[in-house]
């Protein structure tokens, strides 16, 4: 069945899925009945409709496509060759962001509860352990992809994860006092001062840390790369317009019970001895999960292999003829003579830069009311479920925003909730004995006041986050040609 592009429709997500809940619908559409065009940059309408339709790739077809088996035949309005590509794909992506849950709310136990360690070290983390990685990933990757095949890459690249996070809750977690250099650290830091504690929190702690960025690469190459880009290679352009909206709520639904589940396991301490490692036990549980949902990716990613992308091949009627790719170098070097790319880039930075100054001092807050790690991981439980609540929420709200108000108003949202929220918090946190009489009378202590605050601050800056600022980020990507994509 062939499907006719009148213009540009974007059916290639740009970051982590959650936050890709926009519907999407056919840009001729678009340009003359959304909001969004109105009030925003005039270059979208000048978009060039023939040559974006090129950027489709295989969600293309023409009125001579093969068709499939059971082609005729419709469920709820749609093939049966459709089914048996959106189905697994959702019970693939629910797999995906469970795992990313709990492998983000176990990451920062590991690392804020740690001997020497604290929320101080996650900047230190960030910038010189999970950038260089990232970065190196990016090279590896690029190489990789003119090497193997699709399908290998995929296993290359999701096999070491699964492997890793098995080892780690089974091996080296056990043997964290026999390669952790606790008493050359010590001695380190005590020659050295105090200035350089958190450089030395990320030396003493390495196994950890390097969990910590393990979780972190999961989120941009498992959800982002590998998902996001299989995902479109086998669906059409109207299939993406209809399900990636139910793909991003669908990631909310796994929001909230990874969440249950981590508070789960983080509960087994209170019915265990007293000389048991209770933590050691539920991150056992934890990553077992995690094991589980990483072969039942690759299962259902080699089932889709060996069933539906064949199908999709044959009704492809051509392909799409590909110039000469560009070196890393030469796409850095692209990338960043772009000034609109650049006002992109200072965007998303901008954001990260602020939500990591809350995040921060929250997390040194939630350490000193839960200084055990179970504790501390039942509340980023409770924390996880809540935000895949709100975020659910506002993703069925987003619509109407985008509808009624614009692009404008809707990236505005996003950018406001931080700066008020993050006001309340930091007021709290710096005045808090002023404010201690009234929480007393409330039955809270100021600490516990700013964890409460604090969390609160996260789940409606994340949530606006996921289903407004991301949504309005990706429509951004519009007017770019193909190389800026």
């Amino acid at each position: 069945m062939g499907v006719q592009l009148r213009a540009a429709p974007r059916a290639v997500p740009k970051a982590i899925p959650a936050l890709r809940a926009l519907p999407v619908r056919p840009a001729a559409k678009q340009l003359q009945t959304s909001p969004l065009i109105a009030n925003s940059r005039p270059f979208l309408a000048e978009r060039q409709p023939a040559k974006r339709a090129e950027n489709v790739g295989p969600a293309q077809a023409s009125s001579g496509d093969v068709p499939a088996p059971g082609e005729g035949k419709k469920i709820l309005g749609y093939d049966v060759f459709t089914w048996q590509k959106i189905i697994p794909l959702g019970a693939m992506f629910f797999c995906i962001l469970f795992n990313y849950t709990i492998l983000r709310d176990t990451k920062d136990v590991l690392v804020v509860t740690a001997p020497g360690s604290g929320a101080e070290i996650i900047p230190f983390l960030k910038t010189w352990v999970n950038l260089p990685m990232a970065i190196a990933f990016t090279i590896g990757y690029a190489q990789l992809a003119n090497v193997l095949s699709t399908e290998a890459l995929f296993y290359t690249c999701i096999i070491p994860f699964i492997i890793f996070f098995g080892a780690f809750a089974f091996v080296i977690y056990p043997l964290r006092d026999v390669i952790h250099p606790t008493e050359f650290c010590e001695k380190l830091l005590a020659s050295s001062g105090a200035r350089f504690a958190g450089p030395i929190a990320i030396l003493r702690n390495w196994s950890y840390c390097l969990f910590y960025v393990m979780a972190e690469l999961w989120g941009s190459v498992v959800v982002s790369v590998l998902f996001w880009g299989f995902a479109n290679q086998i669906t059409t352009v109207d299939e993406a317009s209809q399900f990636y909206p139910l793909f991003g709520l669908g990631a909310n639904v796994a929001l909230i019970f990874s969440g249950r589940a981590v508070k789960l396991f983080s509960q087994m301490r209170a019915d265990l001895p007293p000389d048991v490692d209770g933590w050691g036990l539920s991150l056992k549980g934890l990553m077992g999960m995690v094991v589980i949902g990483g072969l039942l990716i690759a299962g259902i990613y080699y089932w889709l292999n060996r069933t539906v992308v064949p199908k999709v091949e044959k009704r492809e009627a051509k392909k799409k003829k590909k110039g000469p790719k560009m070196s890393v170098g030469e796409s850095f070097a692209f990338l960043a003579a772009s000034p609109y790319i650049r006002d992109m880039a200072a965007l998303v930075v901008a954001y990260g830069i602020s939500i990591n100054l809350v995040e921060v001092t929250w997390k040194s807050k939630i350490k000193a009311q839960f200084p055990n790690p179970n504790d501390y991981s039942a509340f980023m439980g409770d924390f996880s479920t809540a935000t895949g609540a709100v975020t659910f929420t506002m993703m069925i709200l987003s619509r109407y925003i985008f509808r009624y108000f614009g692009w404008g108003v809707a990236a505005l949202i996003t950018p406001t909730v931080l700066l008020i929220t993050g006001i309340l918090f930091f007021s709290l946190v710096l005045f808090s004995d002023s404010v201690a009489p009234t929480l007393k009378a409330l039955g809270l202590t100021p600490l516990m006041a700013a964890v409460l605050v604090g969390a609160a601050q996260n789940v409606f800056s994340k949530s606006s986050k996921y289903s407004l600022f991301d949504p309005c980020k990706e429509m951004a990507y519009i007017p770019l040609d193909e190389e800026g994509e």
